[in-house]
């Protein structure tokens, strides 16, 4: 009956219209038969008639008919209740007045009650909406531009409960069918669910939809309904605006699946997601999301140069189990993805790290210099605070002292590094300097200082083993400690420079001594080969003397050993002669065969007497000098003259005489006749024959 009631309403107007236009018509009356069908004319003369009157063309009736149509009939329709809506309009209705009231607590009317309608009327003619009774508002539809999001602020509905602050999703056909909406349990108040790009017929009385267009107005920023975009090289850190509360304890809310990077709202709601910080990241892309519930700050990505490596220190996570094992008691490890120090550290790369709820502390896997020094340090920036070491020696000097320590820590130490430390910059500052410090402080106590200063390898050395032992047990490897600038007191140095001018003067001094040396040697050799044929001349001359000299010491040796066999021959004859006749006898037949052979002679070739005066020294000297003459042209002039001397008589010889000597000729051997003679000389002094006569008759 109420469907009848309802087409009758709609089709009401159309009748009354359609009667209207009927009456109208009729008014005009077509002319009669008997006007039309009139006798034929007969031929007669043709005259001019004078005028009767004004007479309307025939074809202005149905023109004028349709005129009053297109002019009057809207007028009628909206009168009858008629209401056409265009292509791209909405009709937001009003009811005036109804027998139901509608509630309090409502502002929609959904049961025909007085008051704004929950339907809206799409394009077309409507019928039976007279204006005594509702009032129609047409609405153009709402449309989000390419790349915008709009925002919905319903005006009824359930109220949306104290934990929360933005009404739930209902599906109403993105905001279209406010009944469904309204019926299905819709929140009124700023919703989650949002209009992406399109056209919308939406109710405007039930819906408040915020666009770019009206953003300012509504008192936002239009840059808020953009398509929220991400760059590729950052990540976005969420904050949800609406869920339950973060759990004590906790400084950001657990991950959620099933929300598509909070574009489904709902989805996170249910899925039990936290307001506030989220421990999950948004990537890089275009995501529609609704700034009321969800706000994104973009930050860079984490990441870690060539060389370095990056330790994980969560905030977050699930569990807090230490995995470190029980050799490591210095701090706690975990797996990835529970809350502390991440056993397993990011390798050189880009990473999408959550900074609120997450730090990533850099460490280098390369060898780091830190410079004990004012001057200059190092790019790492580690060393800033570093600077030369004041040291007291032993003698009570106060110098200063440049250390240069060159550490590494490997990649899979850099946890421990960090988890005992906290940082790199920790380990300098606590570790690190207190170590080198401390060990030069102790040293140059032990040794003056210009024993530090001469044996600075030695400290070198000793200190690089020292430091290397001490940072072995905070898992980072010493690589080498190197001494660098040592700043002694000024009158101290004076001293130090003396000495080692005197030291490079006597370097000097050498190194001249020995250019000089060589110098020499050059022009010894210059000369040598300047002389170098007459050298060679007088080698080969030493050499032929060396062998000429060689063979007389053979011809002499072979001389000497003739000479030697003879005399042993004879040594042998006179032996056997000696046995035999006894030694006395065979020597008085010897010496009478030698007077025998002539070899000996008895009477002298000239005689001195000292009697007589001086005369007969006179005389003997005329015969020598005659015999001399003589003997020239002699067979015997070759002979010496003997000069026998009586022992008996003294002879006086005046200074510049010299004494006369007797000479024994060779001798041939009659047992060997080829030999070669011997030569003897014999200076005889005397002669006494008698005596030797006197012995040869005792025999």
């Amino acid at each position: 009956m109420t469907k009848l009631t309802g087409w009758f309403r709609k089709l009401l107007p159309l009748t009354v219209s359609l009667a209207t236009t009927i009456a109208l018509a009729g008014a005009i009356a077509p002319p009669t038969s008997a006007q039309v069908k009139s006798p034929p004319p007969q031929p007669q003369e043709v005259q001019p008639l004078p005028e009767e009157g004004f007479s309307i063309p025939i074809w202005i009736y149905p023109v004028g008919a349709m005129f009053l149509v297109f002019i009057f009939i809207p007028k009628i329709g909206w009168t009858l209740g008629l209401i056409a809506i265009g292509e791209r309009e909405v009709g937001i209705v009003v009811k005036k007045f109804s027998s139901k009231n509608l509630p309090s607590s409502r502002l929609i009317a959904l049961d025909g009650e007085g008051g704004l309608q929950a339907d809206t009327l799409p394009p077309g003619w409507h019928f039976g909406y007279f204006p005594w009774q509702y009032s129609i508002r047409k609405e153009p539809v709402v449309v989000v531009p390419q790349d915008e999001i709009g925002l919905i602020i319903a005006n009824d509905g359930a109220t949306i409960p104290p934990d929360r602050i933005l009404g739930k999703v209902v599906d109403c056909d993105n905001f279209q069918n406010a009944r469904k909406f309204l019926t299905d349990g819709g929140e009124k108040g700023r919703q989650l669910a949002i209009i992406t790009t399109g056209t919308y017929r939406i109710n405007t009385a039930v819906f408040e939809v915020i666009t770019s267009a009206n953003a300012a107005a509504k008192g936002m920023e239009p840059a808020e309904l953009q398509l929220y975009k991400l760059d590729p090289d950052r990540v976005g850190i969420a904050n949800v605006l609406d869920g339950i509360p973060i759990d004590e304890g906790e400084i950001a809310g657990p991950i959620i699946p099933g929300h598509d990077n909070f574009q489904k709202a709902q989805s996170f709601i249910k899925g039990g997601g936290r307001r506030g910080l989220q421990e999950q990241v948004i990537l890089s892309g275009s995501w529609n999301l609704n700034p009321w519930f969800v706000q994104v700050e973009q930050v860079k990505m984490t990441e870690v140069p060539i060389g370095y490596v990056g330790v994980v220190i969560s905030y977050v996570g699930k569990s807090h189990q230490d995995v470190s094992g029980v050799a490591f008691t210095h701090g706690n490890l975990v797996n990835k993805g529970d809350k502390g120090v991440w056993v397993e550290p990011l390798y050189p790369g880009k990473h999408p790290i959550n900074t609120k709820v997450m730090k990533v502390e850099l460490v280098p896997t390369t060898d780091v210099v830190l410079n004990f020094t004012s001057r200059f340090s190092g790019e790492h920036g580690y060393d800033s605070k570093l600077s030369a070491l004041k040291l007291l020696s032993f003698d009570g000097f106060t110098f200063e002292l440049e250390v240069f320590q060159i550490i590494h820590v490997g990649t899979l130490d850099a946890p421990r590094v960090i988890s005992r430390q906290g940082s790199m910059q920790n380990l300098i500052d606590q570790v690190l300097r207190p170590i080198v410090g401390n060990y030069f402080r102790n040293s140059a106590q032990e040794y003056t200082i210009l024993d530090f200063l001469i044996a600075r390898s030695e400290r070198q050395a000793e200190a690089a083993e020292h430091v290397r032992q001490a940072l072995r047990a905070y898992d980072v490897q010493a690589v080498d400690t190197l001494i660098g600038l040592i700043s002694p007191p000024g009158e101290l140095m004076q001293t130090l420079t003396d000495r080692k001018i005197a030291q490079e003067q006597e370097k000097t001094y050498e190194v001249q001594r020995i250019s000089e040396s060589q110098r020499q040697e050059l022009v010894r050799a210059t000369a040598i080969a300047n002389i170098q044929n007459q050298v060679v001349a007088a080698e080969q001359g030493v050499k032929i003397a060396q062998l000429s000299a060689t063979a007389a010491i053979e011809h002499a040796s072979g001389e000497a050993e003739g000479i030697r066999l003879m005399g042993q021959a004879k040594a042998d004859v006179y032996q056997v002669g000696v046995n035999a006749l006894g030694t006395q006898s065979y020597t008085l037949l010897q010496l009478m065969q030698a007077v025998s052979d002539g070899s000996v002679r008895v009477v002298p070739d000239v005689t001195v007497n000292g009697n007589g005066g001086s005369g007969g020294l006179l005389d003997g000297l005329m015969a020598m000098l005659l015999r001399n003459e003589t003997s020239k042209n002699g067979e015997n002039g070759a002979q010496s003259p003997v000069i026998n001397v009586k022992k008996s008589k003294s002879v006086v010889v005046e200074p510049v005489a010299e004494s006369p000597v007797a000479k024994v000729h060779s001798v041939k051997s009659p047992e060997s006749p080829n030999h070669s003679p011997v030569s003897l000389s014999v200076a005889v002094a005397e002669i006494d024959i008698d005596s030797a006569f006197g012995e040869l008759l005792d025999i």
